[in-house]
């Protein structure tokens, strides 16, 4: 459904919005001086408000908006293509293709070249982009048929390719204050296009309404408008109205942007500490957010390893087994596996030695550090291997007491090399023993 009245979009630039749209498009700001929060990328000179204000730079470079949900990134573009009355065209990278992103920028050629009318395409969550999506954004922006504003909550270092990013201004937006949500929800109160002073506001629904919406004023919006429609006719917005309205806060955590890899380091790293109670938290936040389950097994599994490893062996066999029976049985009963197989890793014995062990040898492999096979390990099985005396004098391991055979194994250069290390945690302080064995009867130790 459109929100949005055409005719403003095509005559002014920035959307007018419909009188049954949602309160947030209603009240996006319309002039800067509406804008709030972003102090730092709207003070006088700074690149935004240069963009912005009438009378500023003639020809806008193309812009890449960087920050979390509901800062005000949309409404930036909006004002953006309002400051020189240029065409406005939004496309979401979550629906549109390259064909719809080259029908744009060929109906912004052809209007650049008719009239000298230019365009603003905004691409919302342009992270979803695949790179050919980005790739074909390129001619339009080197060559000036669109000015592009992108916004996108991923970081774009990761997200956005780097001829894009290098030909675009990067601004970066700030999580909003307390203040700010209080500031817009007020005006949403009292502003005709939003409740039009029909409503009071009880403080501590205030207070619940603030505490839900964290930072977002999207979000702060559509929970006030939820909380209207609950009071009816009242007039009165209390606290018990607010919560009939909103039952759950909404965890901050957001799939596919700096959120998501922040709560994702944060469990590793509590799994990682034996800290078992912030890793069932920041697990929840996962699961309640969303998160795919199979991405979730996926790192428990590599929790097991890289964390404990040999020190509980079967740490693995428990993180395979949870990764398997969340395929088989899906959601929400996968969050009791999940849950059982992350207490077993934070609880467990910690050992990164086998981690290290792989990473050193790999460091080795890749600084040439390899040299031949000993001839004695090599194969010998096809015709002519024993005239070039592979497998000479090679000593079957369970010929000889202890199933241990005395030979060297690694190559010339690097006898002596060790590369695993137990330490004298669960398991691995029984295998520290039998290791310094093994390494003796080798000659190794």
């Amino acid at each position: 459904m459109d929100l949005f009245d055409s005719v403003g979009a095509d005559d002014a630039g920035t959307p007018a919005a419909r009188p049954d749209a949602p309160l947030a498009v209603r009240m996006r700001p319309a002039s800067l001086a509406e804008v709030v929060g972003q102090e730092h990328l709207l003070k006088p000179g700074a690149p935004l408000r240069r963009l912005v204000e009438p009378g500023g730079t003639s020809r806008a470079s193309s812009v890449i908006l960087w920050g979390p949900p509901g800062t005000g990134k949309t409404t930036l573009a909006y004002l953006v293509a309002h400051a020189s009355g240029r065409r406005f065209v939004e496309l979401s990278a979550v629906t549109a293709g390259v064909k719809d992103v080259r029908q744009v920028v060929e109906d912004a050629r052809r209007r650049l070249v008719s009239t000298g009318g230019e365009t603003v395409l905004f691409i919302d969550e342009v992270h979803r982009f695949s790179k050919t999506q980005q790739d074909a954004l390129l001619p339009s922006v080197e060559n000036g048929w669109v000015t592009l504003v992108a916004a996108t909550t991923e970081n774009p270092s990761f997200s956005v390719i780097s001829p894009l990013l290098s030909r675009s201004l990067l601004l970066t937006l700030q999580p909003l204050e307390e203040e700010d949500i209080r500031a817009l929800v007020a005006r949403a109160l009292e502003d005709e296009r939003g409740l039009g002073g029909r409503y009071e506001l009880a403080d501590d629904a205030l207070n619940h309404l603030v505490r839900l919406a964290g930072a977002d004023a999207r979000k702060a919006l559509t929970i006030l408008e939820a909380a209207a429609g609950a009071a009816d006719d009242a007039g009165t917005i209390d606290l018990p109205t607010m919560e009939r309205a909103i039952d759950v806060a909404a965890v901050r955590y957001d799939r596919d942007g700096d959120q998501h890899y922040d709560v994702t380091s944060a469990f590793i790293k509590s799994m990682r500490g034996s800290d078992v109670d912030a890793a069932l938290h920041y697990l929840a936040r996962m699961i309640v957010a969303g998160e795919d389950p199979r991405f979730i097994a996926r790192r428990i599994v590599i929790a097991a390893a890289e964390e404990v490893g040999m020190a509980d062996p079967t740490a693995l066999h428990t993180a395979v087994s949870a990764a398997d029976a969340v395929a088989f049985i899906g959601m929400p009963e996968g969050a009791l596996v999940l849950a059982q197989a992350v207490v077993h890793i934070a609880t467990a014995p910690k050992s990164n030695a086998s981690y290290r062990a792989i990473g050193e040898a790999i460091a080795d492999v890749r600084a040439g550090k390899a040299g031949p096979v000993p001839p004695h390990l090599r194969d010998s099985h096809y015709a002519g291997a024993k005239k070039l005396g592979h497998g000479t004098d090679y000593v079957y391991a369970h010929d000889v007491p202890h199933a241990i055979a005395s030979q060297q194994y690694l190559p010339d250069e690097l006898v002596g090399r060790r590369y695993y290390e137990p330490r004298p945690r669960g398991l691995e302080r029984d295998i520290t023993t039998r290791l310094e064995r093994i390494r003796d009867i080798l000659g190794n130790g």
